[in-house]
């Protein structure tokens, strides 16, 4: 469970520190946006980042191989990423711990290595932060927190037509995210980013970020601002938040304990540690009901669909290997075909030869 209460004041990282921008948080939460405006501002992204899509043109920010490094271990723990239980973290057995550090760390430092002020952004960090907090402490790395606040009914619409997830679990692995960020960053510099605001006005909500740090973004000049202004717009709302979110039931109701807990945190509110504490047990409680029948189920979809995706991609090796065979057995066709026509050329010429009694008229 989190901590009883918040200290007044985290302390802030030394100028001269190697930090970490941890941003926090559920899948399409503004996360991304939130990432590519630290990112313009100087603040360093991994090396191998995940390409756009048709869901994220514009860019994740976020390195894929330590996303599916996190989807194995929460699998290793009995959990996945859409595990609407994911929270407190889950764990893999003990036995293995030493082995999940050494690979983590080794994935970091390939990541990113040589950078000091680094961004790492993988939304399946936020219900592992406890284990992401030790790799960046042995690694002499200070985090510094940003969660962004969207309202859960808005991160549901894109949810159910990305994921094809009832309202119902969408609004509730929202909460279960949340919940996490916040209980794991209480003891850290952090700053709460209303995502309507972050779109609506960037330099206020960057203004906060760099106060509740205690540091500037590193190079958040004039050149940065053009680029930022060009990059968060209106266009990036896809989804609204549509209907109440008491109609859900139970998970709309906590879900909405929670967005006005982390609302009133955005607006520099303190935040209701109170609220926050009774909604994690509640989810604590709903988990020990049900849990035994949705986390494994969770894991097993999320294993399926990984090794659904490994064989999509064989499948699309091998295709692409035959398109090459094929593109290069065409071409030593094309090839003997004017070697043929070549030799069939000179084969009448000496007939021509021949017949004419052995000399070319000229």
């Amino acid at each position: 469970m989190p901590p009883a209460s918040k200290p007044s004041s985290p302390p802030s990282a030394a100028p001269d520190a190697r930090v970490c921008y941890l941003v926090l948080g559920m899948h399409r939460s503004g996360t991304s946006a939130m990432s590519q405006l630290l990112s313009l501002a100087g603040v360093e992204l991994p090396r191998n980042v995940m390409p756009g899509d048709d869901h994220n043109a514009q860019g994740y920010f976020e390195p894929w191989r330590i996303a599916l490094f996190n989807d194995e271990r929460l699998r290793a723990a009995g959990s996945a990423w859409d595990d609407v239980f994911a929270f407190p973290s889950p764990e893999p057995p003990t036995k293995d711990a030493a082995d999940w550090r050494r690979r983590a760390a080794a994935l970091f430092e390939e990541e990113f290595a040589g950078r000091r002020e680094l961004l790492l952004k993988e939304p399946r960090v936020t219900v592992s932060a406890p284990f992401w907090r030790e790799i960046l402490r042995a690694a002499h790395v200070a985090p510094l927190c940003v969660v962004p606040v969207r309202h859960p009914l808005a991160v549901a619409g894109s949810l159910c037509r990305r994921d094809g997830f009832p309202p119902e679990k969408a609004v509730l692995l929202w909460a279960t995210y949340m919940l996490a960020a916040e209980a794991y960053s209480r003891d850290l510099p952090r700053a709460f980013v209303d995502y309507d605001r972050l779109i609506a006005d960037w330099r206020g909500e960057t203004t906060r970020i760099e106060r509740a740090h205690g540091r500037s973004l590193p190079k958040l000049d004039a050149r940065a601002a053009k680029a930022i202004d060009a990059a968060l717009t209106s266009e990036l709302r896809h989804n609204q938040a549509q209907g109440e979110l008491e109609a859900l039931g139970w998970t709309g109701q906590l879900a909405h304990a929670v967005h006005q807990a982390l609302s009133a945190a955005a607006c520099d509110e303190p935040a209701p540690v109170d609220a926050l504490d009774a909604a994690a047990r509640e989810l604590a409680a709903r988990k020990r009901a049900m849990g035994a029948l949705v986390s494994p189920a969770a894991r097993d979809l999320d294993r399926a669909r990984s090794e659904n995706h490994e064989l999509n991609q064989a499948l699309s090796w091998e295709r692409r290997e035959h398109e090459a065979l094929k593109a290069r057995f065409d071409a030593l066709q094309r090839d003997w075909l004017l070697q043929k026509e070549i030799l069939d050329e000179v084969g009448w010429t000496l007939d021509d030869i021949l017949i004419g009694g052995g000399s070319i008229a000229r």
